[in-house]
C-alpha cells in the first residue's frame, strides 16, 4: 500500500520545511519538500533531500547499548557492527569489546537507579541535562524531558550556545522576535545579507531574493568569509570579525549626519533618538574602516545606497552576535531599518528571527512548576557554553551524571580539551540518547536509540516565517528507537512520578501547546494543522499592512507568491505583516528602544557601542596575530549529517583556508598539512590558499572530531568565553597561528 505523509522538517534551520514523505509497504521511499506550503515551495536542501540516506544508514543505533569498554573515541565504531553481528572487520571485534546490547527495561532501571544514588549521596543538582538544537520540534525539543527533569529537580541547564547573544540584542531593540516574512523581500529593491549565507543556510529564502533581482534589486552581502551568498552578490563586501557594531554606527554616522534618517517614523515611534545622533558622532567612517576593514568611501555609499534605494532589508545572522560584543552588534544592525523608518514598507524591514509570532503554551508543555515541587526552590543553571568548567571545576555540587540528547556537546562545546577531559571523569555516569555513534557516545556509559522526524510526530514552528505545521508519523520506529517524548515518559514512570502529565499522548500535548490566549494563535487546531501549514493570524494586527497592500496592488504588484518551475500547486494570495509599520514594538516603552535603561542597568552601554573583542588583532591580547572563524560547513547542520556519505560527497572537510598573503609568509602552500594552534590546543589541517579570506583572517570547519586527525575538534582552538549579552559563546573571537607541520618521529 502506498500513501504520502505530511511532515515537517525539525532540524535548525529557519525555514522549517514542510515535507512529503511516500511510504510504501512500511518503508519510506520517496521525499520531497511540500508544494503547498508557501515558502518551501515544493523543493529541499541538499542535505535533506537525502534524508532516506539517515533514516536507513546501516550506522543507525537501533538498540539500548551499555559500555563494558574503555571511553574514548575510536574512529571505527559502527552500529552495525555490534546490533548485526557482522562477522567480518575488526572493527566489529573492537566495537563488541565496547559495547553490549541490552533491554530497554535494563537500561531504564540502571539510568533511575543511578539517578536516585546520585541524587541521595550529593542531591539531585548533581544530574545534569544538556540539549539543544537536534530537533526544534516543540514537543521532542523540549516538553516531557523539561517535565522529567524539572520534577527530578536536576539542575537545569542555560541553553545560550547558538542564538541567546543576537536574540537579546535583537528584543533590546523591538522587545520581540518579530521581522519581515521571507514572502516580502521579493518587493524589496535593495538586499543585505548580513552574516547571512542564504544559499548555504536559507536557501528557501533565495527565489524570493532572485525574483527581486530580476526586478532590478541589488544585493550586498557583508561577511567575513566569501561564502556562496557572497559569490552571487552584486557587492560583496569582506569584513574583520568582531567589528560589526563599529559598520552599523560607521553607517548611521552617514545616514542621521546627512538628513537621509526617516524624522517622522522616528519621532513617532522610537525612544532615544537624541542619544544615538550623539553617539554616532564618534563613528566616523575613517574610523570604522580601521577597525572592519571596509574603506571609508565604501562605508558612505553602502548607507546613502540603504538609506534611499528603497524598500531596503536586512537579512541578518547569527554569525554576528558569536563575538564577544556579539549582542551589541546584533543590536547596532536592528536600529538601522528603525531609523530610516523601512518597517513601514512591503519588502522593508529585518528579519533576524521570526519565532516569537508563534505563541505555544510553553509553561504546560514544560510544566517549570514541578520543579519548586521536588525541592521546595528554583534549581541551579548552569551554561551550556561553559561545559568544560561546568564537569571539570563545579564543587556545589559536582555534576556525577549528564544526560545528553538533541546534541553532541564533544564536537559542538567550545575549549573541546577540557569537554573531553570532564566526560573521561571515572565516576561521570553519561547517557546519550542519540542516532548515531557520535564524538559524544564514545563518552557514554549508556547510548539509547532515538527517532528520526520520518518515525513520531510533532509540533513544528519555524523561525525563518510565520507559518505552523504539525510533522505527521510516516514511519514505524527503526529498530528500537523511542522518541524524547516516550523517552522521558519511561524514565518518570521507572522513577515513580505520579503526577498526571507524565501520561499526556502526544496528541493531548500538541492540543496543549495550542492553548493560547494570543489572537495571533486563532484558527490553530490539531486537526488543520495535520492538513496544511497554517500562517499566523494576523488580521489587523500588523498596523498599516492593508494600505501598503493596496498601494502595492495599484502599481501593479502581486501579492500571492510567484511559482517556480519546482512548483506542483498555486500558493494562497496573503496580506503582508508589517510589525512595526506604526510602532507596535513589544518593550516596555511601545517603542524602538535606541536608548535602553535595562541595559544600562545590566552595566552596558545604554545606546550601543563598539569594543574590539579583547581576542582580536584589535584587542588587547596581540600575541597570535591571526583570527580564526570556526565556521560551520556549508552541508552539514552544526555536526548533523556530518557522517553521512552522500552528504559528506558535498562538503570538504580538514581544511584551514588561507590568504594568500599570510600562506606566503609561513611558506606554506596550497595542500600543505598545517598546525593550527593557541594556547588551548592544536589542530591539524590541509592549506586551502583559495582567496575566501582576506589577510589576517584562517578559516576552518566544524566536523566531528573521531574523523579527525588525532580526534581533535576546531573547538579545541575556541574558548567559553562569554558574550556581552545572553551568555552566548564567542567562537568567531578567537586567534591563532599557523605554521607547517612537522614530520612524524619514526621513533
Amino acid at each position: 500500500m502506498k500513501k504520502v505523509v505530511h511532515a515537517a522538517c525539525p532540524h535548525d534551520c529557519p525555514d522549517a520545511c514542510g515535507v512529503l514523505i511516500t511510504v510504501e509497504g512500511g518503508r519510506a521511499t520517496k521525499i520531497q519538500g511540500g508544494p503547498e506550503h508557501p515558502v518551501t515551495r515544493g523543493f529541499l536542501c541538499a542535505k535533506v533531500a537525502k534524508y532516506l540516506d539517515r533514516v536507513y544508514s546501516p550506522d543507525r543505533v537501533l538498540y539500548p547499548m551499555r559500555r563494558v569498554g574503555h571511553k574514548g573515541p575510536f574512529a571505527g565504531v559502527s552500529a552495525r557492527a555490534t546490533q548485526a553481528g557482522e562477522p567480518d572487520a575488526a572493527v566489529a571485534t573492537k566495537h563488541q569489546q565496547i559495547w553490549k546490547r541490552i533491554s530497554w527495561g535494563e537500561a531504564l532501571d540502571e539510568i533511575t537507579s543511578r539517578f536516585r544514588a546520585i541524587s541521595a549521596e550529593f542531591g539531585s543538582e548533581a544530574i545534569l541535562p544538556y540539549s539543544y538544537g537536534g530537533t526544534l520540534g516543540a514537543l521532542n525539543g523540549g516538553s516531557m524531558d523539561r517535565r522529567f527533569f524539572h520534577r527530578l529537580g536536576a539542575s537545569q541547564l542555560d541553553r545560550t550556545i547558538c542564538s541567546a547573544a543576537g536574540e537579546a540584542g535583537l528584543k533590546s531593540v523591538l522587545g520581540a522576535k518579530l521581522g519581515t516574512e521571507p514572502e516580502q523581500f521579493r518587493h524589496s529593491k535593495y538586499i543585505i545579507a548580513w552574516a547571512s549565507n542564504i544559499h548555504g543556510n536559507n536557501v528557501h529564502l533565495w527565489p524570493f531574493i532572485a525574483e527581486a533581482r530580476r526586478n532590478g534589486a541589488k544585493l550586498v552581502v557583508i561577511d567575513p568569509y566569501r561564502t556562496r551568498t557572497a559569490e552571487c552578490a552584486d557587492w560583496y563586501l569582506p569584513i574583520n570579525p568582531g567589528t560589526d557594531a563599529a559598520l552599523a554606527l560607521g553607517m548611521m554616522h552617514v545616514i542621521i549626519g546627512e538628513n537621509l534618517h526617516d524624522a517622522d517614523y522616528v519621532a513617532k515611534y522610537t525612544l532615544g533618538f537624541e542619544q544615538l545622533r550623539e553617539k554616532v558622532k564618534e563613528y566616523s567612517p575613517e574610523r570604522v574602516a580601521e577597525w572592519t576593514g571596509i574603506a571609508a568611501g565604501d562605508i558612505r555609499k553602502l548607507a546613502r545606497e540603504y538609506a534611499t534605494e528603497r524598500p531596503s532589508v536586512i537579512r541578518l545572522n547569527y554569525g554576528v552576535q558569536r563575538s564577544e560584543g556579539g549582542g551589541m552588534a546584533t543590536r547596532a544592525v536592528v536600529m538601522l531599518p528603525c531609523v530610516i523608518g523601512s518597517w513601514k514598507e512591503v519588502g522593508g524591514g529585518l528579519q533576524m528571527s521570526l519565532s516569537g509570532a508563534a505563541d505555544f503554551n510553553s509553561e504546560g508543555l514544560r510544566r517549570p512548576d514541578l520543579m519548586k515541587a521536588a525541592l521546595g526552590r528554583e534549581a541551579r543553571t548552569l551554561n551550556m557554553v561553559e561545559l568544560g568548567r561546568v564537569l571539570n571545576k563545579v564543587n556545589d555540587p559536582p555534576v556525577k551524571a549528564l544526560f545528553v540528547y538533541n546534541s553532541n556537546p564533544a564536537a559542538v562545546c567550545p575549549n573541546h580539551q577540557a569537554v573531553i577531559r570532564g566526560l573521561l571523569r571515572p565516576d561521570l555516569f553519561t547517557v546519550v540518547h542519540e542516532q548515531f555513534f557520535t564524538d559524544t557516545t564514545d563518552y557514554a556509559d549508556i547510548v539509547l536509540p532515538a527517532t528520526t522526524f520520518f518515525e513520531h510526530k510533532d509540533l513544528q514552528k519555524g523561525y525563518g516565517h510565520y507559518y505552523v505545521q504539525v510533522s505527521n508519523q510516516a514511519i514505524d520506529p527503526l529498530g528500537e528507537c523511542w522518541s524524547n517524548v516516550e523517552l522521558f515518559r519511561g524514565l518518570a514512570e521507572r522513577m515513580g512520578f505520579a503526577e498526571e502529565c507524565f501520561r499526556e499522548s502526544v496528541d493531548e500535548m500538541i492540543d496543549l501547546a495550542l492553548e493560547s490566549d494570543d489572537p495571533w494563535m486563532q484558527g490553530m487546531s490539531r486537526e488543520r494543522l495535520e492538513r496544511e501549514p497554517v500562517r499566523m493570524n494576523f488580521g489587523d494586527q500588523g498596523a498599516g499592512i492593508r494600505g501598503q497592500a493596496a498601494e502595492l496592488r495599484s502599481a501593479g504588484q502581486p501579492m500571492a507568491a510567484v511559482a517556480t518551475s519546482s512548483d506542483t500547486a498555486a500558493v494562497p494570495t496573503f496580506e503582508p505583516f508589517l510589525p512595526f509599520a506604526r510602532g507596535g514594538f513589544r518593550t516596555s516603552s511601545g517603542k524602538a528602544e535606541l536608548y535602553s535603561e535595562a541595559l544600562k542597568a545590566q552595566g552596558l552601554d545604554p545606546v550601543v557601542e563598539f569594543r574590539p573583542p579583547l581576542e582580536s588583532r584589535h584587542g588587547k591580547r596581540n600575541g597570535l596575530p591571526l583570527e580564526l572563524l570556526a565556521r560551520k560547513a556549508d552541508n552539514f547542520l552544526n555536526t548533523t549529517f556530518s557522517n553521512v556519505p552522500s552528504v559528506q560527497e558535498m562538503e570538504e572537510p580538514g581544511l584551514l583556508e588561507i590568504s594568500s598573503v599570510d600562506a606566503q609568509a609561513r611558506g606554506i602552500a596550497d595542500g600543505d598539512r598545517v598546525r593550527v594552534f593557541n594556547h588551548r590546543g592544536d589542530v591539524e589541517l590541509i592549506a586551502r590558499v583559495d582567496g575566501k579570506v582576506q589577510a589576517g583572517v584562517v578559516s576552518a570547519r566544524l566536523h566531528w572530531a573521531k574523523m579527525a586527525p588525532g580526534f581533535q575538534s576546531i573547538n579545541s582552538l575556541t574558548s567559553e568565553k562569554l558574550t556581552d549579552m545572553g551568555n552566548s559563546a564567542t567562537f568567531y573571537s578567537v586567534l591563532v597561528e599557523v605554521e607547517l607541520s612537522k614530520p612524524k618521529s619514526s621513533h
